[in-house]
């Protein structure tokens, strides 16, 4: 195990495209730190960097408190795992996981060991003679991790090693690796798009846009207390319902949303002009309590999910748009009881539990504090 410190590393490719923009991350020993964020973030180039097969063009990788830039990948002792795996299809699985102890002289007897070890742990023995050709996606995904952690390395990389794997044995692998972490607590970042992987593996999430961290926190914190509407909208799933809407000059002032008042907090309004509003799914209702605030929409599609619906609705103002998420979509959507079947053009009167919604810059997308956001009459 060991901790890693990123201090203001820049990458730029050529015809000065910069990719990562003065990224600093600290990583705690034995923890698993996820990466999350749309194509084209700078992810992967930021782990290679880590792995030492990149170069950064600014800025210092720290392990363990020590520079290692300019150090070798073999020497760094970091394992990675790649998405697609790059398992030698000319060797067997054992000789696929023994390859780097061999490369190390690992003893014979000791390397042997390790090798039954690991594949116990992955459930992998009855594989251990089998070519990666005559593997399943899963199985090869369980021989990947495999070669990675059988050498037993300081830190684990991981870039988005589940993505080839269909829905169901995705749910079955997140809860593989997690397992294996728990059991071994080796320091691992791991890569992913998929918000919800980010969500169910890290101890922590780094979420980046355009080559910058945007927030780093725990799963709670970036769903609860997201700093701005990037990180809003990203996390999450379905993804927060985001439109900028316009806080009226009356007294009291109130929140315009689609025609309809929605009140604020006397004393802690935002100056009169347009904000973004973020509501959650599972914030609306249907029918609407007494006490809710309301929004009146037509029905654009329903998703039966069996205890829920997912009922998309025309959305109350002008949609917010940003690269790489879907926060601008023409549509809001809400969660709703499985026993309620709106029908696709009917207009609903959504019950809004407004004291769980967000209000955000509607210039730079930050988050307003906390005691201006909305709350119910």
């Amino acid at each position: 195990m060991a901790t890693v410190d990123l201090n203001q590393v820049t990458k730029e490719f050529a015809g000065g495209v910069r990719v990562l923009d003065r990224v600093s991350l600290h990583v705690d020993e034995g923890e698993f730190l996820v990466l999350v964020g749309p194509s084209g973030c700078g992810k992967s180039t930021l782990l290679r960097i880590i792995a030492g097969l990149d170069d950064a063009t600014a800025g210092t990788v720290l392990v363990d408190g020590e520079s290692v830039d300019g150090v070798p990948p073999k020497e760094r002792d970091v394992a990675m795992v790649f998405q697609n795996y790059a398992l030698y299809p000319h060797m067997s699985v054992r000789d696929n996981l023994a390859f780097s102890l061999r490369l190390r002289h690992v003893p014979t007897r000791l390397r042997e060991r390790r090798v039954r070890d690991t594949a116990e742990l992955l459930g992998i023995e009855e594989l251990l003679d089998r070519k990666p050709k005559a593997l399943s996606g899963g199985q090869r995904q369980r021989v990947a991790t495999g070669r990675a952690i059988v050498r037993q390395p300081r830190i684990l990389l991981m870039d988005e090693p589940l993505s080839n794997l269909d829905a169901q044995l995705r749910v079955t692998m997140r809860a593989e690796l997690r397992r294996l972490h728990l059991e071994h607590r080796t320091t691992t970042i791991y890569v992913t798009h998929d918000q919800v992987e980010a969500m169910t593996l890290g101890d922590r999430i780094a979420v980046l846009a355009d080559g910058r961290v945007q927030q780093v926190g725990t799963p709670h914190e970036l769903y609860h207390r997201p700093v701005n509407a990037f990180v809003a909208g990203f996390i999450g799933s379905p993804s927060m319902n985001l439109a900028e809407v316009r806080v009226t000059d009356t007294d009291p002032p109130a929140l315009d949303v689609g025609g309809q008042r929605w009140p604020v907090l006397a004393g802690h309004a935002p100056a009169a002009g347009p904000v973004l509003l973020g509501v959650r799914p599972d914030a609306f209702s249907w029918p609407p309590a007494a006490t809710a605030a309301r929004l009146d929409a037509t029905v654009v599609a329903v998703e039966f999910l069996g205890n829920a619906s997912l009922v998309f609705v025309t959305p109350p103002g002008r949609p917010w748009h940003a690269a790489g998420n879907d926060a601008g979509a023409p549509t809001w959507v809400a969660r709703l009881d499985g026993r309620v079947t709106p029908r696709v053009g009917e207009r609903v009167a959504l019950g809004v539990e407004v004291g769980s919604a967000y209000l955000f810059d509607a210039d730079d997308g930050r988050a307003i504090p906390a005691e201006q956001v909305p709350v119910p009459a």
